[in-house]
């Protein structure tokens, strides 16, 4: 049975670990990611949950010279404003970081300029990006202000609203880019020219060959009366989003990737390149939300895959450690339970996945889908019935200990949350290792047998000078 799943799975896993498309996608996303983090820095300070503290940010004004009409201080004025403006810089923005580095990416695997197909997914995604900005302005005499459209670039385009639109302008854009140039449609420079001086002319025409082709398409969009993005936005991004937010898709997602796990393959690079950017754009929203009350929060986003999924590592294997310093007696699994614990409080899982192992191991097999698919569960029923809070979107590092994190993305009671969880699953995976505990200890015995039989046996009772 294993033999032919891993013949199923394995190849799969291949060929979705070597897509060009999804590897391209996977690190164009990390672009972003350290910034996110020490953006999350500042969104955690601004929204840290505690009503005082709160307050304080609201209440404390900066800039005096930032007033409404009657002369009295505005929100873009108080400390919390400038906090949430080192937030605003990476996760509203997050959408420009993830197209550059998607351009990046691909160029690289398609062998063309790098540089110039980050240069060329921007561009094409800008043309195609509608600048207009639309707004209630306050004045003097008139109830409620005014509503007023100006040109600009709407700031929720470049953020989660434009990721999609912008992963498809970035595979476009560098393509056509390498296909122009594969062509010859190149201006070459004489010889003792700076290098970059002949990439920049060499890459004039490619460069515009993609420009124009993008701005016919935005022009035949606009005699549509349309534009790309809304279009995109409206029957593409919000059908995905919606079908990414839901229990069955996370489910089917951590099955999947802790079986690719259970064969030796790290799942979650596999099953990540597919689904991470979905949960990525879920997470944006929700920050969105938290901070203007604006769209639908989602229970399903990259914080709770990353904190309430599972503790530990894939299989919620911290549960898993525990349960061997409580519960075995073998010196080869408490010795490893010791080593491996460290490492797993910050989620790293390796000396336990390969040295316990789960690899190939039948006997852990059911816990290892078992918690985590649990986990999913009771969290996202906690979630839905508001006995815990959504996850605000803030990116706390996966290595942030449980508890803690839970802590600090919802508030004391995603830190209950993910106590009890990790309760839970030390009783599921308990009588699974005491299994092996059991086969350890008749291993550990024997072998401790043959040794005291063997130290029994001396040179004198070897010696055949009596015969």
């Amino acid at each position: 049975m294993f033999n032919k799943l891993e013949k199923l799975m394995l190849p799969l896993a291949t060929k979705i670990g070597r897509n060009k498309y999804l590897m391209s996608i996977r690190d164009g996303f990390m672009v972003s990611t350290p910034l996110l983090i020490a953006g999350s820095v500042f969104l955690l300070i601004a929204n840290f949950p505690i009503e005082g503290w709160l307050n304080f940010l609201r209440s404390t004004v900066v800039n005096h010279n930032l007033v409404d009409i009657n002369g009295n201080p505005i929100y873009a004025g108080t400390l919390m404003a400038y906090l949430e403006k080192a937030s605003d810089s990476t996760f509203s923005l997050m959408a420009i970081f993830a197209v550059m580095g998607i351009g990046y990416s691909y160029a690289k695997h398609i062998k063309t300029s790098q540089i110039f197909g980050a240069a060329v997914a921007l561009m094409s995604w800008f043309i195609l990006m509608p600048f207009r900005v639309t707004g209630n302005v306050p004045l003097a005499g008139a109830e409620g202000g005014v509503d007023v459209e100006i040109g600009g670039i709407n700031m929720a385009w470049v953020g989660a609203k434009g990721i999609l639109i912008g992963i498809i302008c970035a595979f476009v854009a560098v393509s056509l880019y390498a296909w122009a140039e594969k062509r010859g449609w190149v201006i070459k420079m004489p010889e003792g020219v700076p290098p970059m001086v002949v990439q920049s002319f060499a890459a004039l025409i490619p460069a515009f060959v993609v420009m124009a082709i993008f701005w016919f398409v935005n022009l035949g969009f606009g005699f549509a009366g349309t534009n790309v993005f809304d279009l995109v936005y409206k029957w593409l991004q919000i059908p995905i989003l919606k079908l990414g937010d839901t229990l069955g898709a996370m489910s089917i997602a951590y099955l999947f990737l802790h079986i690719f796990w259970f064969l030796g393959v790290n799942g979650g690079s596999v099953v990540g390149a597919v689904f991470n950017p979905i949960l990525d754009t879920l997470s944006l929203e929700n920050v969105e939300f938290l901070k203007t009350g604006v769209g639908t929060p989602h229970i399903i986003n990259h914080q709770f895959q990353d904190l309430f999924a599972t503790f530990g590592g894939a299989g919620s294997t911290l549960s898993l450690l525990i349960a061997m310093l409580l519960f075995c007696k073998s010196r080869r699994v408490t010795e490893l339970g010791k080593l491996a614990l460290i490492p797993g409080i910050f989620g790293i899982n390796e000396p336990i996945v390969f040295g316990l192992p789960i690899v190939l191991n039948p006997t852990l097999l059911v816990p290892f889908v078992l918690v985590p698919a649990l986990n999913i569960l009771i969290a996202y029923a906690a979630m839905a019935a508001k006995l815990v809070p959504i996850c605000s979107g803030v990116n706390i590092p996966w290595t942030t200990p449980v508890i803690i994190s839970g802590f600090l993305a919802t508030n004391w009671a995603g830190a209950v949350l993910q106590f009890l969880l990790l309760i839970l699953g030390v009783f599921i995976y308990m009588p699974f290792i005491k299994i092996m505990d059991k086969q350890y200890l008749n291993e550990e015995h024997e072998a401790e047998l043959a040794k005291t039989m063997g130290n029994g046996i001396t040179d004198e009772m070897l010696s055949f000078d009596d015969l």
